[in-house]
């Protein structure tokens, strides 16, 4: 059964979309079913007559919601949603107020400082966008089950394995956006059976899902193009689960603002008929990805070029076509001075840069520079096509001044300057819509990662994880340091710039909180902002859920 899955039919597409979207606020409403007729919907019997339409219908078309194209939607590649908590909630990048431009009702400013609340613009998409495609997935299972008669014991098994497996990626985001949070397992359900759960009762959810489907996930490679491409399979699963045991002293901590903090040495956990930590854990389904062919590209930027479908590295990418798919990477336009855009034949909004800590890390203007700074960032002279000058809004040479950076530029001369722009994925240059429908797929996950989690792994446990970090920093033409666990967390920085991870980094290595220091600075000394607070509308539409504390 080959075919392409992300070529689906707009009006499967719209059916799914009517039923799930209200299912989307049902924990603001005061009941909700996905029991509705409407009329352009396509006949049941021809949407799941078939092993291979009930696939399609019920565990391909989720994948359409793994990215977007409009605000709020996609796990990257767009605005104003999960990416942006995970990267400007951190201390890796912002999107300074220059001028008249950027300050949006202080939403970035307010992301900078930690200092958002419930009523948070970015907060309450990522949420509602989180339980959008949960609802996806709990209504492909019904259907699934509805119509079971025409597979086999495998062919079910795989496909509800299949889904299970990528709802409970969803519920590890909110597992690590939002902490306590309800599971829903079910389409029809009264705002009166929605209940939270704790923490730790997520995170259980989420690794027993993962570790009960992998058995029946396809052991195959998910980047490359064909029957596989973009799914999720065996090597995204167990990086996930590596991901999970990782964070377990976090995801299992039912009250993070009592000052009180687990040891992952102390979290137990049975996995494979063996007792293990959650240090030994993480390591275990590290090693197993290990085994299964993916390596250290042997270019670092070969992993984010144009086409980069055969990347060794890369295990699990938001597939995009400009001539197929309606997914868009928008952050290289929103990073881009608007003049050097255009020298690329594109569109650029001139906002997001990188912080200052971000260059202490690299080391920039240093003699030891790391040398993937100019794999990630733009500083300095910009240059266009074939290495054109580029020159400012004045006829100047367009300049960037990394170290000039600050939250509100509107009085700095650097106004439209300051920052080290976005530079990670190679220009397309037959990218169209502003160059924001392009050919790069977009990388959540890689194998670097695999390798940087094991050298943690084993350094937590009181074991000798040189080697894993080694093999890193040998990739990057970089000396050799000690894999200590402060040394991991820079390089964590480096190898990973733009990719979304800094914010669960420094909550892992408890240094999460604003670097900003002005007489109105949030105190954060309760640790509460390691989880954002549930949406307001939720609240005040469901009595049964109650705010994380601290807020």
């Amino acid at each position: 059964m080959i075919f392409n899955h992300f070529q689906i039919s707009q009006r499967i597409l719209s059916l799914l979309s009517k039923g799930l979207l209200t299912f989307a606020v049902c924990l603001l409403l005061p009941m909700c079913s996905l029991d509705e007729h409407p009329k352009d919907q396509i006949e049941v019997e021809i949407a799941y007559n078939s092993v291979e339409y009930l696939y399609r219908n019920t565990v391909a078309t989720l994948y359409y919601y793994v990215g977007g194209n409009t605000d709020g939607q996609g796990l990257q590649g767009t605005c104003r949603g999960i990416y942006d908590l995970q990267t400007f909630g951190s201390d890796e990048a912002l999107i300074p107020k220059r001028g008249t431009d950027w300050y949006d009702g202080g939403i970035w400013r307010q992301l900078y400082c930690h200092s958002w609340s419930g009523g948070h613009e970015i907060v309450g998409n990522s949420w509602m966008y989180l339980y959008k495609v949960i609802a996806l997935c709990n209504r492909s299972l019904e259907t699934i089950e509805q119509n079971k008669d025409i597979l086999t014991r495998i062919q079910y098994q795989r496909y509800t394995s299949e889904v299970k497996a990528f709802r409970a990626i969803y519920y590890w985001y909110l597992l690590d956006l939002f902490g306590n949070v309800p599971i829903v397992t079910a389409t029809n359900i009264s705002i009166n059976d929605v209940a939270q759960s704790s923490r730790s009762v997520v995170f259980d959810f989420v690794r027993s899902e993962i570790e009960n489907a992998v058995p029946y996930l396809p052991n195959r490679n998910s980047v490359e193009k064909g029957e596989y491409y973009g799914r999720v399979t065996q090597a995204v699963a167990f990086f996930v689960l590596a991901k999970l045991y990782l964070n377990a002293e976090i995801y299992a901590d039912d009250d993070w603002t009592d000052h009180k903090h687990l040891n992952g040495s102390d979290l137990h956990f049975t996995i494979s008929g063996k007792d293990m930590n959650a240090w030994e854990a993480c390591a275990f389904y590290c090693d197993i990805i290990g085994q299964m062919n993916y390596h250290l590209s042997e270019d670092y930027a070969d992993n984010f070029i144009v086409y980069n479908e055969n990347s060794v590295e890369n295990i699990w990418t938001i597939p995009m076509d400009k001539d197929l798919y309606s997914n868009q990477q928008q952050y290289l336009f929103r990073s881009y001075h608007y003049r050097h855009a255009a020298a690329f034949g594109f569109g650029g909004e001139n906002g997001t840069c990188a912080s200052l800590k971000a260059m202490e890390v690299n080391h920039y203007g240093k003699a030891d520079q790391d040398t993937r700074f100019g794999r990630n960032y733009w500083s300095g002279e910009a240059t266009g096509l074939n290495n054109s000058i580029v020159t400012d809004r004045q006829g100047n040479n367009l300049i960037y001044y990394p170290l000039e950076v600050s939250i509100d530029l509107s009085n700095s001369p650097y106004m439209e300057t300051a920052g080290a722009r976005m530079k990670k994925y190679e220009v397309d240059r037959f990218a169209t819509n502003d160059g924001k429908l392009m050919d790069n797929d977009i990388v959540l996950f890689r194998y670097a990662d695999v390798l940087l989690m094991l050298a943690e792994a084993k350094v937590r446990n009181g074991e000798d994880g040189q080697s894993y970090f080694d093999l890193v920093r040998t990739r990057a033409k970089m000396n050799m340091l000690p894999a200590t666990l402060e040394n991991i967390l820079n390089e964590r920085m480096i190898e990973f710039a733009w990719e979304g991870w800094r914010r669960n980094d420094m909550i892992r290595f408890d240094i999460y909180k604003s670097t900003y220091e002005g007489a109105d600075a949030v105190d954060e000394s309760d640790h509460h902002t390691i989880v954002f607070p549930i949406p307001n509308d939720v609240l005040s539409l469901n009595t049964n859920l109650h705010q994380n504390p601290g807020y």
